[in-house]
């Protein structure tokens, strides 16, 4: 019988297990960045796990419906969502628990949180998450701080050339809203967007008439930050979308007055998966292929501006550079604690043997404590 047992290592897909030793690289890489925004007035907040879903789902949380478990609390009967995104739990308490604390209001917080199903390219369902919202502040300076924040805490972890992408979620519907598009047409016209089809969302245009025109010019605008606002700054927008464009350079401009040197691309019409941003979007990209490591943008916290950034620690930890291994040191039957007490004040990991079997290649130490101090073992296997 016991043939038919599943493998108690199996997990469900999408779920994982993080062994030593980067469970404990990741969470040491959290604390460098949870550092990084103390150090910026950015003071921490603990949502819980669990809320009842029409508080969990309310504002921007609707967002997230979709990908949102959901269970029935045995003590009141009511629904409750297990958070799928941290973000709408950050505004929550800021409308309501810290509602007369003056703003702006910065927060942070770092946890997990646990999602439907994965995407192709991402297939976790469980997701580590490090981040700050800013909320009660509508100012180009705002959303600046907020990107360089994710930049200082990714070279806080030895991440020192990230890439900042911004796009703007509102211009396709500004343009497409002025341009009178609905219906199949709209539809069409997003799919081709969303593929990032010149040809078809030239030949869609082209039938809806301006401004969705201007879609087209736009869409392959996109690369270096100069050249899409310049593309901007040529195309003719209406009114809603010239703020948008507007505020976008204003953006550029307050990152680049901080730090002239970061490499930043925009993107004027792209809009997947930021169903709740209200204005620029941010993304963070480490060098080479490391993919997304952080992403934000301007949403709205209940009837308050805010803009915030959530880093992903489980991308991050495969793009930073890995530390030197630690320094374990074995700690022979009846080793002076006082001894061993100072060893571990100097950086240290003591590992003290239990039995007279334990030895220190058993138990991985590079190094041996001899009177008061930790001795290098030659060689071990």
């Amino acid at each position: 019988m016991t043939e038919d047992l599943p493998n108690p290592a199996l997990l469900p897909s999408g779920l994982s297990d993080l062994l030593p030793p980067e469970a404990a690289r990741e969470a040491a890489l959290v604390e460098a960045m949870l550092a990084v925004f103390a150090s910026h007035g950015y003071e921490r907040v603990k949502p819980p796990l669990l809320e009842f879903e029409d508080s969990l789902l309310a504002g921007s949380g609707a967002a997230v419906a979709e990908q949102t478990f959901r269970l029935m609390d045995p003590g009141s009967h009511r629904m409750m969502g297990l958070r799928a995104d941290t973000t709408p739990q950050v505004a929550r308490i800021a409308a309501t628990r810290l509602a007369d604390v003056p703003r702006p209001l910065r927060l942070s917080y770092s946890g997990q949180v646990l999602r439907v199903q994965g995407s192709q390219l991402a297939p976790e369902r469980q997701i580590p998450q490090a981040g700050i919202e800013l909320i009660g502040a509508d100012s180009a300076e705002a959303d600046a701080e907020v990107a360089l924040l994710g930049v200082e805490a990714l070279a806080a972890v030895g991440i020192a050339a990230p890439s900042l992408d911004i796009t703007l979620p509102t211009m396709a519907p500004a343009l497409l809203d002025a341009a009178g598009v609905q219906g199949d047409l709209r539809r069409r016209l997003a799919r081709a967007l969303d593929r990032k089809d010149a040809a078809a969302v030239a030949e869609l245009a082209a039938i809806a008439g301006p401004p969705a025109i201007g879609l087209a010019a736009l869409l392959t605008a996109a690369g270096p930050a100069d050249r899409a606002l310049a593309a901007l700054r040529d195309a003719e927008l209406p009114p809603e979308a010239r703020a948008i464009a507007d505020n976008a350079a204003a953006i550029v401009a307050a990152i680049r007055a901080r730090a002239p040197g970061l490499r930043i691309t925009l993107d004027p019409v792209e809009f997947r998966g930021l169903q709740y941003h209200v204005g620029v979007a941010f993304t963070l990209y480490g060098p080479g292929n490391t993919g997304e490591l952080a992403r934000g943008g301007r949403y709205r916290s209940g009837e308050e501006a805010a803009t915030g950034m959530t880093l992903y620690p489980d991308a991050v930890r495969r793009a930073a550079p890995a530390g030197p291994p630690p320094r374990r040191v074995f700690l022979p039957l009846g080793s002076d604690p006082a001894a061993a007490a100072r060893l571990r004040m100097q950086g240290f990991i003591t590992v003290a043997a239990l039995s007279s079997a334990d030895t220190p290649r058993q138990l991985r130490c590079g190094h041996i404590l001899r009177g008061d101090s930790a001795a290098p073992i030659e060689e071990i296997a």
